[in-house]
């Protein structure tokens, strides 16, 4: 529901005291003309968020005016009831669509241990931005201060709506940083035993699917404007989600995913199946004949239904009602997907951390059998997944939220990037073409990096 001045509503895990009378959150919000969302980011030293969905919802924030983190396989619950101590006593003094968000993300094993370039990300963290921009769907932008002091909140409104207003609405794009070297900790040579293991399991029967993945460290010739980075990837893939977070002392994680975990609002859950690609083609005729090549794959089809099996399962504890819509094909700049759309009707009162939680890791990120599945991705990869692959979003006080998946995404240190990207196996894959099809998945981040 909306919360308007005076209402008590979105959220509190609980700030530092710092000697304040109350803890308690308030946020005032105003509305602002068209402005730089890149002003509130510039800045490196402070923790920054940044998300952007397809549907035109933008955000970018700066500050922490508190923050939530979990470890161990409890995670979910304990940051849903931190958050919920949080958000049950905030009062926001402003329209809903610029209300507080929780932002940050998990780690994809639950026993994530916090180590280079993943220093800094918890097993879960999530942070309220002491100040946020928010772009509407409608095109509308408001700006919002959260604080326990309601003075320091205003005052921090008034500064930023002067700073913002001074600010040109359009900045411009830095070049790129370009790529000094790359190194793989995974060699063609064990990608390929990998793969053969992995599918010796398959044929005895304990395992259905497993996602395979490597890393690509990219040492840069300069150092990286992230920032600069996503708003290349919005012009190259427009209609995938966008995100960027860091914390003091972490490095940023950004992508540009372009599968949805999942999205609530109110009583409404949308989710999607994408597993099984090909490469775009050259021509309109060559990009028609690869899709038709998808469509008739035995093994890619398998590989998806896979996918759309298991959300139909892991919804239908929480679902009144659940559709699956047609599949079809979901094309990008590089690469096509086999798609699905997913819809559910739930309790309006269900959270949205419950669904991440039942969701999270689906097929197309783990595999089949789950627990197998994550037992093989362990013994194969030569490091640790950190937050790739694993839930990258928000969440509010009411329990609403979307999540995409930390997909086509790196982690940027200093003057590295380090790059992630996977690739299904079962039954019938073949360990040359696996390895060709994650090259393909690279890209998307890569070619933003190379002049």
């Amino acid at each position: 529901m909306d919360r308007t001045s005076g209402e008590k509503g979105l959220a509190a895990g609980v700030p530092p005291s710092d000697g304040e009378a109350s803890t308690d959150l308030v946020s005032y919000s105003r509305e602002l003309e068209d402005v730089s969302l890149r002003a509130i980011v510039d800045d490196t030293a402070r923790s920054r968020i940044q998300w952007a969905a397809p549907d035109g919802l933008e955000i970018a924030g700066r500050g922490t005016a508190v923050r939530f983190t979990a470890t161990g396989a409890d995670r979910f619950t304990a940051l849903r009831t931190q958050a919920d101590t949080t958000f049950d006593s905030l009062t926001h003094n402003g329209p809903r669509v610029a209300r507080p968000r929780a932002f940050g993300g998990f780690a994809f094993h639950d026993t994530h241990d916090p180590t280079p370039p993943w220093s800094g990300f918890e097993a879960a963290s999530f942070v309220v931005p002491r100040l946020s921009v928010t772009r509407s769907p409608d095109g509308d932008t408001w700006l919002t201060a959260v604080d326990t002091d309601p003075d320091a909140a205003t005052d921090r409104l008034a500064e930023w709506a002067h700073t913002l207003a001074e600010t040109p609405p359009m900045q411009p794009v830095g070049s790129r940083p370009g790529v000094a070297s790359t190194r793989r900790p995974t060699s063609p040579a064990a990608w390929a035993d990998g793969v053969t293991a992995a599918l010796d399991r398959i044929d005895g029967g304990d395992l259905t699917k497993v996602v395979l993945a490597q890393s690509l460290s990219v040492r840069l010739a300069e150092p990286i404007e992230v920032p600069d980075t996503l708003e290349r990837l919005r012009r190259e893939y427009p209609n995938c989600y966008r995100f960027l977070l860091n914390q003091e002392g972490s490095g940023t994680f950004f992508g540009a995913p372009p599968e949805q975990l999942v999205s609530k609002r109110g009583d409404r859950v949308d989710t999607e199946a994408l597993a099984g690609s090909v490469p775009r083609g050259e021509t309109p005729e060559a990009d028609d004949e690869h899709a038709e090549r998808m469509l008739d794959d035995d093994k890619l089809r398998h590989e998806h239904d896979l996918v759309v099996d298991a959300i139909r399962t892991q919804l239908a504890p929480f679902a009144d009602d659940l559709t699956v819509a047609d599949r079809t094909i979901r094309r990008l700049a590089t690469i096509q997907h086999l798609h699905t759309p997913i819809a559910a009707t739930i309790d309006a009162d269900s959270h949205v951390l419950e669904l991440v939680e039942a969701l999270h890791p689906t097929p197309a990120v783990g595999g089949v059998p789950p627990d197998i599945a994550w037992q093989t991705i362990r013994r194969t990869e030569p490091f640790d997944r950190g937050w790739y692959a694993a839930p990258i979003g928000w969440f509010d006080g009411d329990g609403d939220g979307e999540f995409a998946v930390g997909l086509r995404s790196g982690v940027a240190t200093d003057e590295t990037v380090t790059l992630f990207a996977g690739n299904g196996i079962v039954a019938d894959s073949d360990p040359a073409e696996e390895w060709d099809e994650v090259q393909l998945k690279f890209r998307p981040v890569l070619d933003q990096l190379k002049r």
